[in-house]
């Protein structure tokens, strides 16, 4: 049985919290009023209501650390703790009733990861890693797919949509990793790709133009399962910064970074 400590305790007791409500609100996805942040960029009110209990729940047990959210402005706090949250990452597949969306939400200490919580509460499955201590689905341990050939794989990845400036090459991308593998996989909610392939069930995954709070947890829980993460261009491992990521078991990671590199030359 997998030991969680105090923060994971803390992390996941406020993803759940907050994923009760986005249950109940997902029941009633044709009554909820949605305003346009942008084009193909929704806000909804289940949305802040999820961020809400989440601050909530986090600042009632750390009540010193930082806060970086995605629907509200950051706050510094302590400057050695922050909490990097997506209270519903997969918001558009939400509203249109897809059951396909998350909660993600990491711990960062003087500017490293060091814990992350990736919850999906339809499917009550609660994915979580901490630096050093390996990353698990609920109580099991999980790990990196162990498949080595191209050619079988499945590569999750995030398009660019209306309103979101496209990266130029991503197109050369789409088209060399589907000239090379068994498919490519466009579910919607970054967090939850990165935790597939943490799992094993995505190969790997990539998309340009993230925000720190779509990659943070996930990019921890790549790491702990024996995965690698870089930049797609192979200029080196400032996602957070960049906001493009390749993530990859250990052994397609090269590959698929070389296939990249060339489709962006």
């Amino acid at each position: 049985m997998a030991v969680r400590s105090a923060v994971i305790n803390v992390m996941a007791a406020a993803a759940r919290k907050a994923g009760r409500g986005l249950i109940r609100d997902f029941g009633e996805v044709e009554n909820l009023q949605v305003s346009q942040k942008g084009p193909s960029d929704f806000v909804s009110t289940a949305d802040l209501k999820a961020e809400k209990t989440l601050r909530q729940e986090l600042e009632k047990a750390r009540p010193g650390y930082g806060f970086m959210m995605e629907e509200s402005a950051e706050t510094i706090g302590d400057g050695h703790h922050r909490w990097i949250v997506d209270p519903l990452d997969g918001t558009l597949n939400f509203l249109h009733g897809i059951p396909h969306f998350c909660i993600s939400v990491a711990l960062e200490r003087d500017g490293e990861i060091v814990a992350g919580v990736v919850y999906e509460p339809l499917k009550d499955e609660e994915f979580w890693a901490e630096k050093g201590s390996g990353a698990f689905v609920s109580d099991r341990r999980i790990r990196v797919s162990g498949r080595r050939d191209l050619g079988q794989s499945v590569i999750g990845t995030g398009m660019p949509f209306r309103g979101k400036e496209a990266h130029p090459g991503y197109a050369r991308t789409l088209n060399a990793v589907m000239a090379e593998t068994a498919g490519v996989r466009r579910m919607g909610a970054a967090a939850l790709d990165l935790a597939y392939v943490a799992a094993g069930r995505f190969d790997g995954f990539w998309e340009f133009g993230l925000k720190p709070w779509d990659m943070a947890a996930g990019l921890l829980l790549v790491k702990e399962a024996g995965g690698y993460c870089s930049e797609p261009d192979g200029s080196g491992h400032d996602m957070m910064k960049t906001g493009n990521v390749l993530a990859a078991n250990d052994h397609l990671h090269l590959p698929l970074g070389r296939l990249m590199r060339q489709a962006l030359k």
